[in-house]
């Protein structure tokens, strides 16, 4: 989330965005590592996944980490991670698709280390395993736009039906949960993306429009007014005018997520910040506030349709 504004602090520009497609990235640099190099007439060894947290218990581990990493054994785990040493004066634990990375200052030994990455094992091996999952969601091929394919609408998958017709037109069957669309024989992919996410768009607008006053009521604040958007990286914001705006995106989701950002965009006309008394009063009418955010945080643009 990111408190917007100019410099000097213009209180007419002041804005709040709560970040879409979030993952957990920490304040320093990312360090990209260059790939191994293999010796002349040496054995190719392949490498293990970096976020891999438990060999075979057929297969040994193996007795080096790859180039560039060092290998410890935690409990019944075998563990590859990166050590960068830097000014800084704690040791800092980074998960990214290459795995767990280390920054600790140049004179913590790598004893202290490893005590400290035992120490800290569950949140590394759950962040390990969160990562694994959502870079497998990675390789699920894409939504094909044909009759038949899959759509998620408001969490649950819906059918698409695709009928040609001279006369154009969108329905939705909400029992038999379909979404039939009509168009020109000779109309292309584009057409039909177009079409589909129009309907979308139009959902989330009335949508919106229903849970808004819900939890403005429930907040006893007032919103100026809301708009759809289409941002790449923020599911909402709110302005200190009362301007709501509102990713489109949010239909694909189920009701729950949706109410989410609803009330923590409306939470911040009580509340211009993310302090502890923000999230108090987002829990106040949305005690189940920390499962939703978790849910859109993991929720990456390549688990919902391309259009």
């Amino acid at each position: 989330m990111k408190l917007l504004r100019q410099t000097p602090p213009d209180p007419q520009q002041l804005a709040l965005q709560l970040d879409f497609f979030s993952p957990e990235h920490s304040s320093q640099p990312k360090v990209d590592q260059p790939a191994p190099q293999q010796a002349p007439g040496s054995t190719f060894v392949p490498q293990r996944d970096p976020l891999q947290l438990t060999p075979s218990p057929s297969t040994p581990p193996s007795p080096a980490a790859p180039q560039g990493r060092r290998r410890i054994q935690v409990g019944v785990h075998i563990l590859d991670y990166r050590l960068l040493r830097s000014r800084r004066r704690s040791i800092g634990f980074l998960i990214d698709d290459d795995g767990l990375r280390i920054t600790a200052p140049r004179w913590v030994s790598v004893a202290e280390i490893e005590s400290a990455i035992r120490e800290k094992q569950r949140w590394i091996f759950a962040k390990l395993t969160e990562r694994r999952e959502r870079s497998a969601r990675r390789l699920q091929p894409h939504m094909q736009w044909c009759d038949g394919a899959k759509l998620p609408y408001l969490g649950e998958d819906v059918t698409l039906r695709i009928l040609a017709a001279q006369s154009t037109g969108i329905a939705f069957d909400a029992v038999a949960r379909e979404l039939t669309v009509c168009l020109p024989p000779d109309s292309g992919e584009q057409q039909l993306k177009d079409r589909v996410q129009g309907w979308l768009q139009a959902e989330a607008k009335r949508i919106f429009a229903e849970r808004l006053p819900v939890y403005a009521e429930k907040l006893d604040v007032r919103y100026q007014s809301f708009a759809l958007s289409s941002a790449a990286t923020q599911w909402g914001s709110c302005t200190a005018e009362g301007k709501i705006r509102l990713n489109w995106r949010l239909i694909h989701f189920a009701l729950p997520m949706i109410d989410y950002v609803v009330a923590h965009e409306l939470s911040h006309l009580r509340e211009m910040n993310h302090s502890p008394r923000f999230w108090a009063t987002v829990q106040s009418v949305f005690p189940e506030f920390q499962a939703a955010k978790r849910v859109l945080r993991e929720s990456g643009p390549e688990t919902l349709p391309i259009f």
